[in-house]
C-alpha cells in the first residue's frame, strides 16, 4: 500500500465509521455468534502473496463484524461503558497515524507536556488540590498495580525491588468486600498475595467500608507481627457502585501512616459535577494516589486512565529505572515512562485535549448529569413491574434489581435478553444472591433507549416463563 491508496482508503473507512455509527440501533448490542465460529472462517496459514484492499475490508465486514459486541451501540447497558466520542477517534486517527513512542520527554516533547497540562485540566475539573500532579495510564488496573507496589516498597523501606520479599514478613492491605478484582491481580503480582488483601465487611446504602472494622483490622495484624502497608477504598464500585467514607477512610490512614489508593475508575468522571461531591467526593483531598478513567465515561476512547498522585515521589522510587540508553540529557524534564510499569507510551491525551476542546465541560456534564436521572427513572419504571425487586438503588447511574424466582432464573433473563439483542445486560451478586446489573453510560444514549429497557425487559421475562404479554 502507498500514500494515495493509504488517503483513498483512510476516507472510504472514516465513511464507513459514520454510518457505522449511524446504524448502530439497527444492530443486535451483543455478538450473536457461537465460540469458534469466526476463526472457522480464517485461513489457517497466512498468505505468501499480497492480497488487495478490497478483499481484506470485504472479508472485515464478512467475517469480523458479526462477532463483535458493540460497544458504542446506544443501548449497551452492561458493565461500564467504554466511550470514544467522535473528537477522540479523530484524535486517536492522528496518533496511530504520527506513530510515535512517547516513553521519554525527548522521543517526543508534544505528547509529555500535552500530558502535563490534560492532568491538571481534570484535576482542576474535579477540583482536587493544585499540590495533585498526575500521569495517563493505559487502565486502571495499572494504576492500582503502581499504588499496591508503592504501598510494598513503602512499607520495607524501598528494599523489596532490590532484596526481594523472602524475611518481610506478611505485609497487609486493608479494602472492602466490594473492590473489583483488579485489586486482588495488584495483590497477586505485586507479591502480597491474595491471603495478605484483607477484605473487610461494609454498612449502609452505599455500602461503604466499615471504618471500626477497617481499625480493629489494623490492630490484630499489629499484634501479630503483620505490617500494614495501605488502604485501597473506593467510589462506585464495579458490582453496585459501592462508595466509601473518603474522609472516615482516611483519618484511619493518617493515624497508622498507610500509603492510601482510591479506586474511582468509574465514578470519578462524575465528579466533574459539584452536585455529586458531597455524596461521592467529601474527604477525597490526602489519598496519596487517585485513579479515574476517562474512557469509562468521558468519552475518551480506551484506553484512558488518570492516576492522580499527592506526591509523585514514592512512586518513582518504586518504578524509576534509569540505564544510559534512556538518560536525558541538559534541562529537567519529566518520563512519564519513570512513573508507570510499561516503559513504552503512546500519545493518550491528545484525546483528551481535542475531547474536552469540542465539547467543554459543560456538554459533558450534560451527559452524565442526563445518565444518572435516566438510570433513576428506568429504576423506579422496574419497581413497578410486579415480582421485580430493586436490590441496590441508583448509586449515581448504576442499580440492581431481581426478577421473581432463583439465582437461575436471573441468569436466565440476563441471557434471554442478550440473546435477544436489543439490548445488554450483565449479572452481578450482592449479599449471596445474583443480580442484574443495569448503568447508564454510553455517550450518545437517550431517554428513550434507556426507558425502551423496561419494555424490553419485562417482554422477554414474560416469554421465557410462558405468561402473556402485557401492552406490546
Amino acid at each position: 500500500m502507498d500514500w494515495d491508496d493509504f488517503a483513498r482508503w483512510g476516507g472510504r473507512i472514516a465513511e464507513w465509521g459514520a454510518q457505522y455509527h449511524k446504524t448502530l440501533r439497527e444492530r443486535p448490542v451483543r455478538a450473536q455468534t457461537r465460540p469458534g465460529e469466526i476463526a472457522a472462517q480464517l485461513p489457517v496459514s497466512p498468505p505468501d502473496a499480497p492480497e488487495a484492499m478490497d478483499a481484506v475490508m470485504a472479508d472485515f465486514e464478512a467475517i469480523v463484524m458479526p462477532g463483535m459486541t458493540h460497544w458504542q451501540h446506544p443501548r449497551f447497558f452492561a458493565y461500564f461503558a467504554a466511550n470514544a466520542a467522535p473528537p477522540s477517534m479523530l484524535a486517536e486517527q492522528l496518533v496511530n497515524t504520527v506513530a510515535a513512542q512517547c516513553m521519554l520527554w525527548q522521543t517526543s516533547p508534544a505528547a509529555t507536556e500535552v500530558e502535563g497540562v490534560m492532568v491538571d485540566w481534570l484535576r482542576q475539573a474535579l477540583n482536587l488540590p493544585q499540590d495533585y500532579t498526575g500521569v495517563i495510564q493505559d487502565s486502571a488496573s495499572s494504576a492500582t498495580l503502581s499504588a499496591v507496589l508503592t504501598m510494598r516498597e513503602r512499607a520495607t523501606g524501598y528494599t523489596g525491588n532490590r532484596e526481594g520479599l523472602s524475611g518481610k514478613g506478611a505485609l497487609r492491605v486493608y479494602c472492602s468486600e466490594h473492590v473489583h478484582s483488579s485489586i486482588d491481580r495488584a495483590a497477586w503480582v505485586a507479591g502480597i498475595g491474595q491471603d495478605n488483601l484483607v477484605k473487610l465487611p461494609t454498612k449502609g446504602e452505599r455500602f461503604a467500608l466499615d471504618v471500626v472494622a477497617l481499625e480493629d483490622a489494623i490492630a490484630r495484624d499489629i499484634t501479630a507481627g503483620h505490617t500494614p502497608a495501605g488502604i485501597i477504598a473506593i467510589t462506585g464500585g464495579t458490582g453496585v457502585g459501592a462508595s466509601d467514607d473518603l474522609g472516615a477512610v482516611l483519618e484511619v490512614a493518617k493515624a497508622h501512616d498507610l500509603y492510601t489508593h482510591l479506586d474511582a475508575a468509574w465514578a470519578g468522571s462524575a465528579m466533574i459535577c459539584p452536585e455529586f461531591h458531597a455524596d461521592f467526593w467529601n474527604g477525597v483531598a490526602g489519598y496519596d494516589s487517585i485513579v479515574f478513567n476517562p474512557h469509562k465515561w468521558l468519552g475518551a476512547q480506551f484506553d484512558c486512565s488518570i492516576q492522580f498522585l499527592r506526591d509523585a515521589q514514592p512512586q518513582l522510587n518504586t518504578l524509576k529505572i534509569e540505564p544510559e540508553y534512556l538518560r536525558t540529557t541538559g534541562d529537567a524534564v519529566t518520563n512519564y515512562s519513570e512513573w508507570t510499569i510499561p516503559l513504552g507510551r503512546r500519545f493518550r491525551a491528545l484525546k483528551i485535549w481535542f475531547l474536552i476542546r469540542c465539547y467543554g465541560l459543560d456538554g459533558l456534564r450534560t451527559r452524565i448529569r442526563n445518565h444518572v436521572q435516566w438510570a433513576g427513572e428506568l429504576c423506579d419504571a422496574l419497581r413497578e413491574i410486579e415480582g421485580f425487586e430493586i436490590t441496590s438503588e441508583p448509586i449515581l447511574s448504576l442499580f440492581s434489581f431481581r426478577c421473581p424466582g432463583s439465582d437461575a432464573d436471573q441468569q436466565r433473563l440476563v441471557d434471554a435478553l442478550n440473546d435477544d439483542g436489543r439490548i445488554y445486560l450483565t449479572q452481578g451478586a450482592l449479599n449471596g444472591r445474583k443480580v442484574i446489573r443495569f448503568q447508564v453510560g454510553q455517550f450518545d444514549c437517550t431517554r428513550d433507549d434507556v426507558m425502551m429497557a423496561r419494555d424490553v425487559i419485562e417482554e422477554i421475562w414474560r416469554q421465557i416463563n410462558g405468561r402473556k404479554v402485557k401492552n406490546f
